[in-house]
Parts: C-alpha cells; structure tokens; sequence
C-alpha cells in the first residue's frame, strides 16, 4: 500500500496536486472573464476551501503523533513488564528460575527484532519465534505454579501475564493507523483546493510559482503524515532503546 511508503505518497500527491492547479489554470481559466460578484464568490470559496484543507490536515497530523507516541509508550511498557518479569523468576525453584531467564533473553531480542526490521519474511519468523518462546515461557510458570500454588507463584504467573499482554497491545497499536477514508477526504479537497489556486492563477504575474507552490506544500505535509503514521515504511521509527537497554543489563 502507497501509505506506507511515504516517499512514494509524496511523489503521487505532488504530481496529482500539480496536475490539479494546472487544470484550474489551462482548462477552466477559459472561461469567459467572470463578473464581480463571481469574482467575491470565487473568493470566499477559495478561503473556505483552504481554512477546511488545513483543518483536516492539522487533525490528521495530529491522528498521527497520537499513534506514534502511543507506541513509543507501550514500547516501555513492554521493557518494564520483560524486566520485572525477569526479576521475579528468581521466585521459582532452581532449575525452572533458570530456564525461564534464558528463554525471557531469547524473547527479548526478539522483541528487538520486531522493532528493528523492515522485511516482511523476516516478521514472519519473528512472529513464529515470538509465538513459541511465549508458549513455552508459559507452559514453564504454569507447571511450577501447578506444581506449588502459593502466593509466591502466584506473582511469578501475574508478571508472565504482563509480558505477553504488552506484546498483544504493542501489536495492536502497529495495526493502528489513520483510516484510509481520512486519507481519501484529504486527497479530495486538496485537488479541489489546487484546482481553485489554479483557476485564479491565470489572471497573476507570478502564474507558475502559485501553480507549484501549494501542491508542494500539501504533499510535503502528506509525506509528513504518511512517515509518522507508518510504523516501518517511514524515516521517523520507533527505536527500542528501552528494550536495548535491558537487553545490555541482562547481559553478564
């Protein structure tokens, strides 16, 4: 999808927009000169037109830093859960506190995986690897919790939940992106805005530079967007340096 490929959005929107505006100016500038009062018209539809473009671009703008830092969040959250999880281990007997803190390691670096990758083969067996090391890491606190239920245990199974309930949201808020009707609505009114720019372009000294100047501004915003809101395919990512910098300290 062009989505997430922002600057490839970038590149369609800047091409489509300039298109518009040289419509306006080439096709429907025509006409026959327009009177006062379409003149005033023109006018107050062209201010309407851009103050709701701006609106809607602001709105999703902010859509986007939304998701982002949501993210980011449950970045942390998802270091915090790995790590005590990984301290109350030492609850367990000997051997399974042991095995736990090995396969806790082991799903750590893949979580750094998940965040550090751009290839989608590569996600696939990232996603196999992280299903079976939370399989197996709950098979572990299940058995030594079935085998003394105590209250002790008890906390090892809640901070077990914890891991993997933070990996299912992280998942969840990558899934998250701005609709794609939102995108279709901006789309929309910025041809119609461009097409308005061009139309009364015609009639100025500086015809091209208002023909080029709006459309560039309207896909850099897209482009901007576009690679906030794309959590792999843009140049602002989310970089794990929660699960990093635990990932460090686990090491001996």
């Amino acid at each position: 999808m062009i989505l997430d490929f922002p600057l490839m959005l970038f590149a369609f929107s800047l091409v489509l927009l300039a298109l518009s505006a040289w419509f306006g100016a080439a096709v429907l500038s025509r006409q026959r000169d327009p009177t006062e009062d379409i003149q005033n018209d023109y006018g107050a539809i062209l201010a309407a037109t851009l103050t709701l473009l701006g609106l809607i671009i602001g709105f999703t703008f902010s859509m986007a830093i939304t998701r982002y830092d949501q993210r980011k969040n449950l970045e942390e959250e998802e270091a915090n859960a790995i790590g005590t999880a990984y301290v109350r281990a030492d609850l367990l007997p000997g051997a399974d506190a042991t095995r736990v803190r090995t396969l806790l390691k082991e799903y750590l670096d893949v979580r750094i995986e998940f965040y550090e990758t751009r290839d989608p083969q590569r996600l696939t067996d990232i996603a196999t690897r992280r299903a079976k090391l939370q399989a197996d890491l709950w098979t572990m606190v299940q058995r030594a919790a079935t085998a003394q239920p105590s209250p002790v245990s008890a906390l090892v199974v809640s901070g077990m939940n914890d891991v993997l309930n933070a990996q299912g949201y992280t998942q969840a808020a990558w899934w998250n992106r701005i609709p794609q009707a939102a995108w279709l609505l901006m789309i929309v009114i910025a041809v119609c805005s461009n097409v308005l720019i061009g139309y009364g372009a015609h009639r100025t000294k500086a015809r091209w530079v208002l023909l080029f100047v709006l459309p560039l501004v309207v896909s850099i915003s897209f482009f901007l967007i576009a690679d906030i809101d794309s959590p792999r395919g843009g140049v602002i990512q989310v970089i794990p340096q929660n699960l990093t910098s635990l990932a460090q300290s686990l090491r001996p």
